[in-house]
């Protein structure tokens, strides 16, 4: 996998395709530069970064390998769907692997919860628990099927490019109650807490907190059951350099360290972007995998801001930052799962401190990724590579993260080392750490948010940034910020969109 510099572009861009131009190379970014390439555009991806992938792109320190971002993958044929139409096969460049069980919850008492697709042993979980709400889980999971038929199926990827456009999907949102919340849905059906905790905390995967996000997102559940929870051999970075291979295969390029300081704007449509080094690259197509609040922002020239203008973006809901802390050490936990949930004492008080008190709290929840329980390769031998990851407010709150992001980190330390990693503090031989700053700063994310705009059922499909713009022609969005959202399912859908809104390339022939 090579990479082109922008000097050396401006000596290879004597080409007669029409040229389409990629911010970002985060998953949406990059699946789009695959399907363009596929419809004919030449394509250029540009990337801030010196490396591809975003938020799915690797650190390599010390003999370890950490993927920075996404660890589970679900949906596989998604990423399947852009091997086949390149004419190859993912499994001959990638090799995924399903884990059983998905991820294991620790709760502060001390009792375990194992995720699985399998339905006899998901009924025994929640027996062990709670035997008189196995019915309600019964009931819970053809709830999440129809959630999954509805607003995944049905509206994945369906531009939502008119209030008129999501109208045929409202009565069946309604039907659903998609107005309840995914916690109220599951309360509804379940009785104990701790149940309800384990089957209602997967809207934090996408950036939502699981007393507001929409009901319609309980179709989560359902997409784990029936497509699996698979981790990529070699580390999710194994799918960026896959990706990045189908484009470079087609003659198109991805260009690092090269950040966009303006999408450039004539006549009401995009037909180009100026790089911070100063050169300037025509598109006819311009598509932003920026984070959605920098791209209007920052990105597009405020007098072509109509709808989403500072003013309107300060009122919308954005997701939670994180403290994401990577850490390597020089001996291995065995009986440590590939994913582990360690959950707070608290639950909705502690959601509450997060997404709407916007303080930092003195319990935390923690979600713990152990890559070499199924893959070796990611730190040297006898060692093991971690990262614990840890919701905390986006920085519309008050906290001083220059000082606070260490303490904190220490906390997390201690608590891992006391319920689940002995002998930790002695053990680690690596060590670095992303807090919301670098959220902002490295990722340009708007307000330190881990994953956009926030999935309330008022933010979501139509009443998202759509994934072509509203205001300038020929501009196109991708990534968490737009429909259908955050998480790897949603980003490759939002690239899938593009195959209906952006114009064939025989409209742009010279």
């Amino acid at each position: 996998m090579t990479h082109q510099t922008p000097n050396q572009f401006t000596q290879t861009t004597d080409n007669t395709r029409p040229h389409a131009v990629v911010i970002g190379s985060g998953f949406g970014g990059l699946a789009a530069a695959v399907r363009l390439g596929a419809r004919g555009y030449r394509v250029t991806v540009l990337e801030r970064l010196d490396q591809p992938g975003g938020r799915a792109r690797v650190f390599e320190q010390d003999g370890f390998r950490f993927d920075a971002g996404p660890t589970i993958i679900t949906m596989p044929h998604l990423f399947e769907d852009l091997w086949k139409i390149c004419g190859k096969r993912l499994s001959d460049h990638v090799t995924l692997k399903s884990l059983d069980p998905f991820y294991t919850l620790k709760f502060e008492d001390g009792s375990v919860f194992r995720g699985t697709a399998d339905p006899d042993k998901m009924r025994a979980e929640i027996a062990k628990f709670s035997p008189e709400d196995v019915a309600g889980h019964e009931r819970l999971q053809l709830i999440s099927e129809k959630c999954f038929d509805v607003a995944f199926t049905g509206m994945a990827d369906t531009p939502f490019q008119s209030l008129i456009s999501m109208a045929g999907s409202l009565p069946d949102l309604m039907a659903l109650r998609a107005y309840r919340s995914v916690y109220d849905l599951v309360a509804k059906h379940i009785k104990d807490e701790r149940l309800r905790i384990a089957l209602s905390f997967h809207p934090l995967f996408l950036g939502g907190n699981p007393q507001t996000t929409s009901a319609a997102l309980f179709l989560v559940a359902h997409l784990e059951r029936t497509y699996g929870v698979h981790y990529a051999m070699g580390g999710t970075g194994a799918l960026v350099r896959g990706l990045v291979d189908l484009i470079e295969d087609q003659g198109n390029v991805v260009l690092l360290n090269s950040g966009v300081s303006q999408i450039r704007v004539e006549n009401g449509r995009a037909v180009g972007v100026d790089l911070e080094n100063g050169i300037c690259i025509d598109a006819d197509v311009v598509v932003s995998n920026a984070d959605v609040g920098t791209t209007y922002k920052s990105l597009v020239p405020a007098q072509h801001v109509r709808r989403w203008t500072d003013a309107k973006l300060a009122r919308t809901n954005f997701s939670m930052s994180l403290i994401v802390w990577y850490f390597g050490t020089n001996r291995q936990y065995h009986d440590v799962d590939h994913h582990t949930i360690l959950m707070a004492p608290r639950y909705c008080g502690l959601l509450d401190d997060i997404f709407t008190n916007k303080v930092l709290a003195k319990d935390f929840s923690l979600y713990l990724h152990r890559p070499t329980a199924t893959d070796p390769s990611m730190a040297p031998d006898g060692c093991d590579a971690f990262y614990a990851l840890s919701p905390v407010p986006n920085l519309d709150g008050d906290t001083d993260w220059e000082t606070m992001a260490e303490p904190y980190r220490q906390k997390i330390e201690a608590h891992l080392e006391r319920l689940i990693l002995p002998g930790l503090r002695d053990s680690i031989v690596t060590s670095r750490m992303l807090s919301p700053i670098d959220f902002r700063e490295d990722l340009q994310s708007y307000k330190g948010s881990a994953f956009g705009i926030e999935p309330r059922l008022t933010q979501l499909a139509w009443f998202r940034p759509h994934n072509e713009s509203e205001d300038i022609q020929n501009l196109y969005i991708v990534g968490a910020g737009t429909h259908p959202g955050a998480g790897v399912p949603g980003v490759l859908s939002a690239a899938s969109i593009l195959d209906k809104v952006v114009p064939d390339a025989v409209t742009f022939a010279r």
